[in-house]
């Protein structure tokens, strides 16, 4: 009998679902450690009602006590760095030291969070008219919540909920159903640093209880991040329910090798954006760019032994550059786009589809796969793989490689390598992409910045995290204020600014 991982509503666990369930696998070994109820309908609304309710008490609690919640969760985070990693790696499979780097990545959205004293400070102008002052503040929304995909099970939540709950929303995560254990040990931190009950639920669910999130109301915003598909589909139903929807979707994120890019330092950049987290990245690099065909020739010859030796492995063992995917059925996604490029003409020189391993065998691997000579109609091109798949575009000149980027659908992320300045910001000035690299390979930016993307890469007009993040969870409010000063002098007919 495995073990039935629970919701958490109102500040404690709650194993009553639907009636359905579904596995989790350790995908190093491919068995099953435990299930998941996927709540329904009733259950989700049971849900909104404790956040609901919470609502009013934690918006009324001053902003510097909600960061100081915030600077606890941060030090119990770090506390337990080592079981949150070990957890994330057991159901999503990234090695440790992935891992680690995913929890940090989070933490550093809530050291950002805790400043919002100084973000919601708001602003006054005293005298737009005789005797009248103007003050504008930003408000709480009410109930929000995040829909997050498995590849990062506490990096892309905690981009939504630490900026969230700051502002002084309830907040309610519907985690993937792949990996979610780590949303509930979340809640329970949050719940040992004194957030009160209901303020953080989580609820597990598939499309029922996401359906449920976007129709509910009482649920004001929702943030989600996935597939382009799910995306479009969760900001169409959501803002016609009336939310606020930041929706992030896919991505193909191309690396542009210029002629006098140091070499090794972008061979160096393309095996860890490529490849690291088995490519389970909506910032990875899943396409090569190089400038010329020299450019190419060296790229490709460099790239290749490199990505013969990936050292892979479960995502426990020291050393391992890459672990498992996710899930059998999505390795076999992966594959069958290896496959296809294969049917479509492709190149492939480095084939990982056949990796087995000792003592392993029922895990979900694969091994790295190099495309050369992918062009641009072809699927493995234009579709996102999300998989250890690098494919190698040639182009015959800077425009044409600035061409290949802004014709493509995605527009998430992007990178130039070159020792140019002026190529470079051109570069930046001329591409149609979000987030932009020069000689760096994976673009994220910083907390204090936000994350987002162009195209069909981003569903919505706000950001995530950052001061977009606090805008997305905040209502504008402004105020014109006059006090009366002595005996009413008769009905105005202009603005009372003209008196």
């Amino acid at each position: 009998m495995t073990e039935t991982l629970p919701h958490f509503i109102g500040g404690e666990t709650v194993t009553r679902a639907g009636g359905r369930s579904v596995p989790v696998y350790d995908p190093a070994t491919g068995v099953v450690t435990k299930s998941v109820g996927l709540a329904d309908g009733s259950l989700v609304s049971e849900a909104v009602a404790s956040a609901a309710a919470a609502f009013p008490g934690w918006a009324a609690t001053p902003a510097h006590l909600r960061a100081r919640v915030l600077f606890k969760f941060r030090e119990l985070v770090v506390r337990d760095e080592d079981r949150l990693a070990a957890i994330i790696t057991s159901e999503h499979g990234k090695v440790i030291s992935d891992a680690k780097g995913e929890l940090l990545r989070g933490l550093e959205v809530v050291e950002f969070a805790c400043g919002i004293p100084q973000m919601l400070k708001g602003e006054y102008s005293e005298g737009v008219g005789r005797n009248i002052d103007a003050v504008s503040i930003r408000q709480p929304l009410g109930v929000v919540a995040g829909i997050t995909p498995f590849n990062f099970p506490a990096m892309v939540p905690m981009w939504m909920f630490p900026v969230a709950l700051a502002c002084g929303n309830s907040f309610i995560l519907k985690p993937s159903e792949r990996d979610p254990s780590l949303a509930v040990e979340l809640a329970k931190l949050l719940k040992e640093a004194g957030l009160p009950d209901g303020v953080f639920t989580v609820v597990h669910g598939d499309k029922d209880a996401v359906d449920a999130l976007l129709d509910d109301p009482r649920i004001e915003a929702i943030s989600f991040v996935g597939s382009t598909p799910i995306a479009a589909y969760i900001h169409q139903r959501g803002t016609a329910k009336g939310k606020r929807v930041q929706a992030l979707g896919g991505a193909k994120n191309h690396m542009i090798v210029m002629p006098d890019a140091d070499m090794d330092q972008a061979v160096d950049a393309l095996m860890g954006a490529g490849y690291g987290s088995a490519g389970e990245r909506c910032m990875a690099i899943s396409v090569a760019v190089p400038v010329g065909a020299e450019t190419a020739d060296r790229l490709v010859e460099a790239l290749a032994p490199r990505v013969r030796a990936l050292k892979i492995g479960p995502g426990s063992d020291d050393g391992n550059d890459m672990g498992p995917l996710v899930t059998g059925a999505h390795r076999d996604k992966v594959r069958g786009y290896v496959d296809l490029g294969i049917e479509e003409g492709a190149e492939l020189v480095v084939d990982g589809r056949d990796l087995k391993l000792q003592g392993y065998e029922e895990g979900f691997f694969l091994g790295g796969c190099l495309f050369d000579h992918v062009t641009s109609d072809m699927r493995i091109y234009r579709e996102e793989i999300f998989g250890p798949v690098l494919s190698v575009v040639r182009a015959g000149s800077f425009e044409e490689a600035i061409g290949l980027v802004n014709d493509h659908e995605y527009g998430n992320g992007t990178a130039i390598f070159t020792r140019d300045g002026r190529t470079a910001q051109d570069f930046l000035n001329r591409v149609k992409v979000g987030m932009i690299g020069v000689n760096v390979p994976i673009p994220v930016p910083m907390a204090f910045h936000s994350f987002g993307g162009w195209k069909r890469s981003l569903f919505g007009e706000h950001h995530m995290h950052g001061p977009e993040g606090v805008r997305f969870y905040t209502r504008y409010k402004t105020a014109t204020m006059r006090w009366p000063t002595g005996p009413s002098t008769g009905a105005d007919f202009i603005m009372p600014t003209q008196t």
